[in-house]
């Protein structure tokens, strides 16, 4: 067993999160990953009201018993939607964890902190991670260069961010951005992360209720298959490749505006692509950890494999390492 001050806050047994997604996070997959002992997160806005999300909270709860939590992405929209109401939902609910991504939440954590609710702030800069800890959140998810959805615009990989945020954040940090097996979950423990946070990997499960023809997409693609899209509007966001992602870089290089591009982004093209299951329909996300990602469990056989093989890494391949030293030391 493998625990953490990570687990310690929000009840969990293992150190892994499955993030939140749009149009991916529904009851299903989240009571999943929350009866195979990691977190699972319901995402707020995928549910086209909050009267919604409350039927999603409900229908998760038939389906487990074990802690879950729910994600509020605050991001710039064509349409705002109703941030407050959404939060409000999810209060009354009763739900004990929240991942909050985006733009300032400090009206949306001093809220939720009201009701006794532990608050994970998704960030992409060690900055951003000590804002958010000043703001009294109570973990942050630390999102490296890899990940799938927006990385920020420094650019910064998982193997010098983690490390560096770890330096200098005092409260518990999970680590996100290019993690999908045991190897993944020791090197972000080793870098001073107290666990894991998935997205892609998690979509590529039995569970997870998308088209199987993207998760066989996924499997498919390697750690290349990825796009870098709104680099030009300073709002990056990794998407996985596909004609249209392709078309779009095209056209920014060439100055395109949003305006320009909107119809090719859209969100509803998107949404058809894990309904529908042509990958080559809309934008959807994807980072580049597809390229570890070789097959289709279901969430119990995922995160079992992972924390077997985290454990035997750190148990068996370290201390043989360990002991190898030592005896050269002693000869």
């Amino acid at each position: 067993m493998i625990k953490t001050r990570f687990t310690e806050l929000v009840g969990v047994e293992h150190p892994i999160v499955q993030g939140g997604m749009q149009w991916v996070g529904r009851a299903e997959l989240v009571a999943a990953v929350a009866n195979a002992g990691a977190l699972g997160l319901i995402t707020a806005l995928t549910q086209p009201t909050p009267e919604d999300l409350t039927k999603e909270i409900a229908r998760c709860r038939d389906m487990t018993d074990k802690p879950f939590g729910v994600n509020l992405t605050i991001l710039p929209t064509i349409k705002p939607p109703p941030y407050a109401e959404y939060r409000q939902a999810i209060i009354e609910a009763g739900i004990k964890v929240v991942e909050t991504a985006g733009n300032k939440p400090q009206e949306h954590v001093t809220e939720f902190k009201k009701h006794g609710i532990k608050v994970i702030h998704k960030c992409t800069s060690v900055r951003h991670g000590l804002s958010a800890e000043r703001m009294g959140v109570d973990a942050i998810s630390i999102d490296g260069f890899e990940c799938a959805g927006h990385p920020g615009e420094d650019d910064t990989p998982g193997l010098i961010l983690i490390p560096a945020a770890a330096d200098k954040i005092k409260i518990p940090m999970i680590a996100s951005g290019g993690f999908g097996d045991g190897r993944g979950l020791v090197a972000a423990l080793a870098l001073g992360a107290e666990g894991i946070n998935m997205g892609t990997r998690f979509m590529c499960t039995k569970e997870s209720p998308i088209h199987q023809l993207v998760k066989e997409r996924i499997v498919a693609n390697d750690e290349r298959e990825t796009d870098l899209i709104f680099r030009t509007m300073r709002n990056t966001s990794r998407v996985a490749r596909n004609a249209v992602s392709k078309q779009v870089v095209a056209m920014e290089k060439k100055g395109a505006t949003f305006e320009q591009i909107k119809e090719l982004v859209a969100g509803a093209r998107g949404k058809l692509v894990y309904s529908h299951g042509d990958a080559e329909d809309g934008i959807w996300s994807a980072g580049q950890v597809q390229g570890l990602i070789h097959d289709i469990p279901s969430c119990q056989e995922l995160v079992s494999r992972i924390m077997h093989d985290a454990e035997t890494i750190i148990r068996a391949r370290f201390e043989a390492m360990l002991d190898g030293s030592q005896r050269q030391a002693a000869e």
